[in-house]
C-alpha cells in the first residue's frame, strides 16, 4: 500500500509539473488510450451537402448565408450508426471521434443552448448519441471533438476565418459561459472517454481559458481525457519540437505529418483518408501502401494514429472507403500485436523500416519490402534466438557483436509491408532507444 501511494504521489508530481494535474483515474485513461495506437476520427455535418471542406469552406467557396443555412436541407436518412462503428471495428480500430462541434458552430446534438443543432433539421436524430450507443454495444471507445472556436456564435468575437476584425458586440465571457454548459451536456448525457479540441490558435483564446476549461472538464469527469489544443503549445502541420511544460492536455497533436519519437510526452497523429477533412465528390484516396505505413510509422515513433473519413449528406461512408478501412483491418489481424499495446523503439525510425516492441519481442514493420537484407546494431546484452514473419515463415538472421542482419524473403518482395519478430531472451521494454 504504501509503495502504490508513492507511485501514484510520483505520477502527480510529474503531472503538475507539465503545467496540470491528473487524477489516477485519468493517467490510467491516458495508458489505456495510446495503447489503443489506433482510431477513427469522423468529420461531419451539413456543409457535405456542398461537398466543400467543413468549416474553413465557410465565407470562402460557400458564401457565409449559404453555409449557414444548409442545415434546414440536412437529412442523411441513411445514416447508420451501426454501420460507421462496424467500419471502425472492422479496421481495427479501437476508438471513435466525432465532430460534435465544428468551428463552424454546427452541433450534432440537440443541445439546449444554440437553435443551431441536428434537432432543427429535417433529419432531428441525435447522431451524436446514436455514435455514443453503438461504439458501447461494439467495445469502442466513444470520443468528442469540440472546437473552442465558433465562427457563428454571436459571443465569439470573429465570426470567419477570413476576416480578423473583432465583433464590438462579442463578449467572451458569454461565449465561455456557453461552451460549459455544452461541455457539461457532452460529458453528463453522452460520457466521452476523451475530449478532441480545436481552434485555439485564434486570438480570442488564450492559455489560461485553456487551463479553466481543463479543469472544469476534469472536475465533471475525472477520468476524462484530452488533447493539447485547449493552448497555444503543440506540434501542429509544423511538427513542432514542443515544451511539454507548457500544454495544456494530456497528449499532444501532430497534424497531417508522423510525430517525433517521444518515449515521454504521449501523442496522436490525424490523418484523413482522403485529402479532406469533410466529404469530397471524387476525392482522392490514400493507397493502402500509404495508410499501412502512417500506422506503422506512427506506433514505431511511440504515438497513435487518429484516421479520418468524411460520411456523405445522406450519412453513409463511401463504400471505397470502407473497403480501405476493411484491408487495414485484415492486414492488422495478423500483425495487430506489433502495433497494439507496444512501445516505439527500441530502434529510432528509419526509412525503410520501423519497430515496436512488447515484452521480450521487437517488431520490425518492413515498410520497402524491395531491400534484400536489414542490418541494425547490435544491442548490448540482447541476446536474440530466432527471427520470423508474423505468419510464422523462419526469417535468416546473422548476428555479430555489432549487429543483427535479416535476410529479406524473396517470396515477399515487392509485396505489400510486413512485420518481423525477433524473439529475445529478455525485456525490451526498458531498452534505450538506439540511434
Amino acid at each position: 500500500m504504501k509503495t502504490n501511494h508513492l507511485f501514484l504521489s510520483f505520477l502527480l508530481s510529474v503531472c503538475v509539473s507539465y503545467g496540470y494535474a491528473q487524477t489516477p483515474s485519468k493517467t490510467t485513461a491516458l495508458r489505456q488510450f495510446m495503447n489503443d495506437r489506433f482510431g477513427m476520427f469522423i468529420h461531419w455535418g451539413p456543409v457535405s451537402l456542398r461537398g466543400a471542406e467543413i468549416g474553413w469552406s465557410r465565407d470562402k467557396e460557400v458564401p457565409i448565408s449559404d453555409y449557414d443555412s444548409l442545415y434546414k436541407e440536412f437529412n442523411p436518412v441513411l445514416f447508420d450508426a451501426d454501420a460507421c462503428v462496424k467500419a471502425a471495428k472492422d479496421a481495427g480500430m479501437k476508438y471513435l471521434t466525432i465532430t460534435a462541434r465544428h468551428h463552424d458552430g454546427f452541433c450534432l446534438w440537440p443541445t439546449k443552448y444554440t437553435d443551431y443543432n441536428i434537432s432543427n433539421t429535417p433529419y432531428r436524430k441525435d447522431i451524436v448519441k446514436a455514435l455514443q450507443a453503438a461504439c458501447k454495444k461494439q467495445g469502442i471507445k466513444f470520443c468528442i471533438y469540440y472546437s473552442v472556436l465558433d465562427w457563428h456564435h454571436p459571443d465569439y468575437p470573429l465570426h470567419s476565418a477570413y476576416n480578423a476584425q473583432p465583433d464590438p458586440k462579442s463578449d467572451m465571457g458569454k461565449y465561455v459561459a456557453y461552451m460549459k454548459h455544452q461541455l457539461k451536456e457532452l460529458i453528463e448525457q453522452y460520457d466521452p472517454y476523451m475530449l478532441w479540441f480545436d481552434g485555439q490558435w485564434e486570438s480570442p483564446w488564450t492559455d489560461d481559458l485553456g487551463k479553466e476549461i481543463y479543469a472544469y472538464v476534469t472536475q465533471l469527469k475525472p477520468s476524462i481525457i484530452t488533447n493539447n489544443r485547449l493552448g497555444k503549445e503543440f506540434a501542429a502541420m509544423e511538427n513542432k519540437n514542443i515544451d511539454a511544460g507548457k500544454m495544456i492536455g494530456d497528449y499532444d497533436t501532430p497534424e497531417r505529418v508522423i510525430g517525433r519519437l517521444n518515449m515521454s510526452t504521449p501523442w496522436e497523429s490525424c490523418f484523413t483518408i482522403c485529402q479532406q477533412w469533410a466529404w469530397k465528390p471524387n476525392d482522392k484516396m490514400e493507397s493502402l501502401d500509404k495508410c499501412l505505413s502512417i500506422l506503422s510509422q506512427t506506433a514505431g515513433s511511440n504515438g497513435n494514429l487518429l484516421l479520418n473519413v468524411g460520411p456523405m449528406p445522406d450519412g453513409r461512408i463511401e463504400a471505397r472507403q470502407v473497403k480501405r478501412l476493411k484491408e487495414i483491418g485484415d492486414w492488422l489481424k495478423l500483425n495487430g500485436t506489433a502495433v497494439y499495446n507496444t512501445l516505439g523503439g527500441p530502434y529510432e525510425p528509419a526509412k525503410d523500416y520501423v519497430t515496436t516492441r512488447q515484452g521480450k519481442r521487437i517488431y520490425i514493420h518492413v515498410l520497402n519490402t524491395l531491400l534484400p537484407e536489414i542490418s541494425l546494431k547490435a544491442i548490448p546484452g540482447v541476446h536474440i534466438r530466432n527471427a520470423h514473419t508474423m505468419s510464422g515463415a523462419n526469417v535468416m538472421l546473422t548476428t555479430t557483436d555489432t549487429t543483427y542482419r535479416l535476410t529479406l524473403p524473396t517470396g515477399l518482395k515487392g509485396k505489400l509491408q510486413y512485420v518481423i519478430a525477433l524473439e529475445t531472451d529478455s525485456n525490451t521494454e526498458t531498452l534505450p532507444i538506439v540511434k
